[in-house]
């Protein structure tokens, strides 16, 4: 069994969250509206009807979920910015919401936690959406405000950044397939999205070179390991397509400049517009890729689909979420990246949804350590093949809301009881704390 020493001197464990998810709090202090806010109040829009008003109410109780970090013994905690929460109109501040964020800050690094943000984890200020938003090229210049600002205030005491978390999900589930707000199912609204996205991480960047003297910044995707689902030839040429989609397209712009060939032959058809100088603010130089890693993805050929390619599942043992245990991926994808890309990496997000109960007061989750450890297993495997894999954030936390499934699908390494907040380590919180002092 591997042991924590295994890894690199400076190696960062970690664990992530997003504000939507857990904050709560959603009409206090000034907090604004978000897209998710309008999402999960709209009906059938979430599997469980359920909302984040309330969540893991970590906006009141985030000193104990601290507390809880540093008695797992967490180097590092990774957690997003609710931009309407301190720009409730997207553009003008909300001191309270401000605050807030200053209070957490201080209060990790009080308990030797390095904080590492995420500028935006998808609750988009409505106010701008009903500008628009992410199909309204300004909404780039709209970001760089926002992300200036908070570079301002935090960048004292935060070093590490990360401009935007699954831009694919933002862009394909958001407009596209419409499981994620705000809702669209237009693919060349998920087109112009995905590049607006990308815009504004590139001015992100800018503006960080220019306002912060120490500190990194980088850019989150998912990434998934994508085969194809049968032996067909077609297949394997929509796997390779999909590849192109879901990674290829937002990792080669941030690096090389330009989308992958492949796939703007396909997109072009479809309203894809690149404008002068967009790909130069694109590649404006970024310091690593976060990786969030959790499954692969199998395709086959379908000429029924607008994209030409159906998902189909694979015959490995799943989690709650549906999705293949395969740790086998996330080396594949490591060294893919290391190879292509020659960053920098962190696995900003890698974790499982389980079938937890508590038991006699305590939550078994025997199922957990064993995907952690293989993963881990598979991500030492990788530093040993020479990729610069930093750190190893953990999915989640806590149990939160878990967007279309609401609080169906149960994530953390700490049971949240939704109906008195109270919260129980699980034993793979118990796990992960002995393996931090090993």
């Amino acid at each position: 069994m591997i042991k924590r020493s295994d890894f690199p001197k400076n190696f960062v464990f970690g664990t992530a969250t997003a504000a939507y998810q857990i904050e709560g709090a959603a009409n206090e202090d000034g907090k604004g509206p978000s897209i998710w806010d309008i999402f999960s109040h709209t009906p059938g829009k979430i599997m469980t009807g359920e909302n984040g008003d309330v969540a893991c109410d970590h906006y009141h109780r985030f000193k104990e979920d601290v507390q809880l970090m540093k008695e797992i013994g967490l180097d590092a905690y990774r957690f997003s910015i609710s931009w309407p929460r301190v720009m409730p109109d997207g553009k003008n501040i909300n001191q309270k919401g401000v605050d807030f964020y200053n209070r957490l800050v201080d209060e990790l690094l009080e308990h030797d936690i390095t904080p590492f943000i995420t500028l935006y984890h998808w609750d988009l200020p409505y106010a701008l959406y009903e500008k628009g938003g992410w199909l309204n090229s300004d909404i780039a210049m709209y970001f760089r405000a926002y992300a200036t600002f908070m570079f301002n205030e935090l960048g004292d005491r935060v070093k590490h950044w990360i401009t935007l978390n699954e831009p694919w999900c933002s862009s394909f589930l958001g407009y596209f397939t419409g499981e994620h707000a705000p809702g669209h199912k237009n693919l060349q609204e998920a087109i112009v999205a995905a590049h607006n996205l990308l815009r504004s991480h590139g001015h992100a960047v800018q503006s960080f070179r220019e306002e912060v003297k120490d500190g990194t910044i980088g850019l989150t995707n998912v990434v998934m390991k994508v085969e194809p689902g049968d032996s067909r030839p077609e297949s394997f040429l929509a796997a390779s397509l999909v590849d192109k989609f879901v990674n290829a397209w937002f990792h080669d712009p941030v690096v090389f400049g330009k989308y992958p060939e492949e796939a703007v032959k396909v997109y072009q058809e479809r309203g894809l517009q690149v404008m002068e100088n967009d790909m130069d603010i694109i590649s404006t130089p970024i310091d690593f890729f976060g990786v969030n890693y959790y499954t692969r993805t199998l395709v086959v050929f379908d000429t029924t689909n607008p994209l030409g390619f159906s998902y189909v599942q694979g015959d490995l043992p799943k989690t709650e979420m549906g999705w293949e245990i395969y740790p086998q991926g996330l080396f594949d994808m490591l060294v893919t990246l290391k190879e292509r890309y020659r960053l920098p990496l962190y696995i900003t997000e890698n974790g499982m949804a389980g079938p937890d109960k508590i038991e006699n007061g305590k939550v078994k989750d025997t199922y957990r350590i064993e995907y952690l450890e293989k993963h881990f297993e598979k991500a030492l495997e990788a530093i040993n093949a020479g990729v610069n894999l930093k750190g190893y954030f953990i999915w989640s936390l806590m149990d939160n809301f878990e967007w279309a499934y609401g609080y169906s699908k149960r994530f953390g390494i700490i049971y949240v009881d939704y109906n008195t907040q109270k919260r129980i380590l699980k034993d793979s919180a118990y796990w992960l704390k002995d393996f931090l002092i090993s």
